[in-house]
């Protein structure tokens, strides 16, 4: 069904494997360092805005009583604040395959003049850096035109529903033309049912080539734009669980980006450091053998964590307050009750 164009030997229809893209005409330059690291600090967290993150969080909860927000006495508030490093390496990567459509009057300009390269097309939009988004392109000079492989260029298929009849048995008396010793109404005793599908014709339109019965074949380049984002936090021995904090910001400390990053060499605290040369070297290595990397970004931010000890009916218990949102996780909150949902 599909010829065989000079540059596009391994193209299937289905899809293929992603192309590697071509070495740039010009030396890359070198990655350069990042600006100077600053010192920061975040605000330590106040009782009233402690009891009020907890208070909102319980209230939250249909299940748990107001007694410890109400009746409970803070006795320490602990910081245990964390770093989170955040690279995100933004890509563009191009396959190729196969596809067709219904042949609607377009000439065929296959063989007409040499098909470009995969990665010589160019792309209609330019999106945002660091922001998914896909295209699809046809490549000129690849269409050419095939009979439908469908319907053998009939236009038309067998229905499935009356398997080409036109008529179905009847659902009242199930064909039989009779319904308790009386001749059906529905049939007029005729045992069938005009198919509504195909109106009683016996065939449908072909869904594969819209009642055409020749195809358009061509190859289409998919050109995927995709921000591959990959985070590191520094573990605290406070208790608080790390995955819970995906869900909140910190306060930003650094940010920068550019074509290839430099690792984020010197920062006060070592496993940062370490984080962003570890991930650096693997987005660069594994992005670069099958995409073309367009932009590199880095973020580091001081999530702020608070765990919050107090007491309630003379037992000691923890809550945490985390994040630029006050978010609260009281894992053995002390007073539930049964809910019972009607």
């Amino acid at each position: 069904m599909f010829g065989n164009v000079p540059g596009y030997e391994g193209t299937l229809a289905g899809g293929g494997g992603f192309l590697p893209p071509p070495m740039p005409m010009e030396p890359v330059a070198p990655p350069q360092p990042g600006p100077a690291l600053a010192d920061w600090s975040i605000p330590a967290l106040s009782e009233d805005v402690a009891r009020e993150a907890f208070k909102s969080f319980v209230s939250s909860h249909c299940c748990y009583s107001s007694g410890p927000v109400n009746d409970g006495v803070i006795t320490s508030m602990e910081p245990c604040n964390t770093y989170r490093y955040r690279l995100e390496t933004f890509t563009e990567s191009r396959s190729t395959e196969w596809a067709h459509k219904p042949h609607e009057g377009e000439p065929a300009d296959f063989y007409t003049q040499t098909a470009p390269r995969p990665w010589e097309i160019q792309a209609t939009t330019t999106p945002s850096l660091f922001t998914d988004h896909t295209e699809e392109i046809r490549v000129p000079y690849t269409s050419s035109i095939k009979e439908c492989h469908s319907c053998h260029s009939k236009g038309t298929m067998l229905c499935d529903e009356c398997h080409g009849d036109g008529f179905k048995p009847c659902w009242v008396c199930n064909g039989s033309g009779m319904k308790t010793d009386e001749s059906c109404s529905r049939c007029n005793a005729t045992g069938k049912d005009r198919c509504t599908m195909c109106d009683a014709r016996g065939t449908k339109k072909c869904e594969t080539c819209n009642g055409k019965g020749q195809l358009l074949t061509y190859i289409k380049v998919k050109v995927e734009w995709t921000n591959h984002v990959e985070d590191h936090v520094v573990a605290q021995n406070c208790g608080l669980n790390i995955d819970d904090l995906r869900s909140v910001s910190g306060k930003e400390l650094f940010k920068n980006n550019q074509y290839l990053l430099y690792p984020l060499l010197g920062f006060p605290n070592p496993a940062i450091s370490e984080a962003s040369e570890r991930l650096v070297r693997e987005h660069q290595s594994k992005y670069a053998q099958t995409s073309r990397i367009l932009q590199q970004r880095q973020t580091v931010e001081l999530i702020p964590i608070t765990k919050v000890n107090y007491k309630w009916k003379g037992d000691s218990h923890v809550y945490f307050v985390y994040g630029k949102e006050n978010k609260v996780s009281a894992d053995n909150y002390p007073a539930t009750c049964c809910c019972v949902i009607l």
